[in-house]
C-alpha cells in the first residue's frame, strides 16, 4: 500500500510512493540525456574526421591525403594488429607500466599531501623543495631517470610516478588543510582522538580533492606515457606511434593515438563512477 502523508490545512494527501517514482523517472531521464549527448558528440567528432578526410581525398586536396587517413583506414590497421596480435600486447605493455606509475604517485601523493597538511615541521621542510620541482616539466626529468635508472621498465615507472604525483600531492594537501573546522572541533569535543579524527573526520571530508586529484594524474599517465615509451620500449602504444613515425605510417600513429584516447576516456568515466559511490553527497 502506497504510503500517505496528511497535508495541513484540508489539502490533499502526499502520496510518497509516487512522488518517489517521478523522482526516479526524472533521474533517468537525465541519465538518458546525458549518455546521448555525449555518444552523438563522440560521433559527431568521428563524423566531422570522416568527412574532411573523405573531402580532401576526392575533391579538395588541400594536402596529401596520406596526412589524414579516414575511420574506416584506421579501423583496417586496427583490426589488422589484432589479428596479428600486437595491438593487444602494447595496450597491455602501456596499462601496466600506467597502473604501477599511477598507484606509486597515489601512494607517494596522498601519504606527503596527508603529512604536510597536519604537521608543520613536515611542512616547513617538505613544501619547499617540492614548490620548487613542481614548476619543471616532467620531460626534462626523463633523461635524467634513464642515466640513474637504465633504460628498462624502472625509469619508465619512475617518469610516469613522478608526473602524476604532483596533482595528488597538491589536491589532497588543499583538501585536508581547509577541511572545516567546526567538524573537527565538534569531533574533539565528543572525546575523538587525533587518529579517529584523521579517520573519520579529515580524511572523508577531503575524499572529493583526493579524488579529483588521483582522476587527473591517472590522465596525466596517459599523457606522457608517449614519451616515456619512446625510449628503448620494445612494446606500447607509445612505441607503437614512434614506429609508425619511423615508416611514415600516419594511420598506425592515429591508430595509436586513438587507442590512448579510448582508454583515457573508459578509465575516466571509471573514476567518475568511484567517485560518485565514495562521495555521493558531492552530487
Amino acid at each position: 500500500m502506497a504510503a500517505r502523508v496528511e497535508a495541513r490545512g484540508g489539502a490533499a494527501p502526499l502520496d510518497l510512493a509516487a512522488i518517489e517514482a517521478a523522482s526516479a523517472r526524472q533521474e533517468r531521464r537525465r541519465r538518458w540525456q546525458r549518455v546521448s549527448t555525449r555518444t552523438l558528440s563522440l560521433l559527431a567528432l568521428f563524423g566531422a574526421w570522416w568527412a574532411v578526410a573523405a573531402a580532401n581525398a576526392t575533391y579538395f586536396k588541400w594536402f596529401n591525403p596520406v596526412l589524414l587517413p579516414a575511420p574506416p583506414a584506421i579501423g583496417k590497421e586496427a583490426w589488422r594488429l589484432l589479428v596479428l596480435g600486437t595491438l593487444q600486447w602494447d595496450v597491455l605493455a602501456s596499462l601496466a607500466r600506467v597502473a604501477q606509475g599511477f598507484v606509486l604517485a597515489a601512494i607517494l601523493g596522498v601519504v606527503a599531501g596527508t603529512l604536510v597538511a597536519r604537521v608543520r615541521t613536515i611542512e616547513n621542510v617538505v613544501e619547499p623543495v617540492l614548490d620548487v620541482l613542481r614548476p619543471i616539466p616532467p620531460l626534462a626529468f626523463l633523461p635524467l631517470l634513464v642515466l640513474y635508472l637504465g633504460i628498462g621498465e624502472a625509469s619508465k615507472i619512475g617518469f610516469i610516478a613522478y608526473s602524476a604525483f604532483f596533482p595528488i600531492f597538491t589536491t589532497t594537501r588543499e583538501g585536508i588543510k581547509y577541511v572545516d573546522p567546526l567538524l573537527v572541533r565538534a569531533a574533539e569535543s565528543l572525546g575523538a582522538t587525533q587518529r579517529d579524527i584523521l579517520r573519520y573526520v579529515i580524511i572523508p571530508a577531503a575524499m572529493p580533492s583526493i579524488l579529483t586529484g588521483l582522476r587527473l594524474s591517472f590522465a596525466l599517465s596517459f599523457f606522457v606515457i608517449v614519451a616515456a615509451e619512446f625510449i628503448a620500449a620494445e612494446r606500447g602504444l607509445g612505441f607503437l606511434i614512434n614506429d609508425a613515425r619511423e615508416f611514415f605510417r600516419v594511420d598506425r600513429m592515429l591508430l595509436g593515438a586513438a587507442a590512448i584516447g579510448l582508454l583515457g576516456y573508459g578509465f575516466n568515466q571509471l573514476f567518475g563512477r568511484l567517485e560518485r559511490a565514495l562521495v555521493p553527497w558531492k552530487d
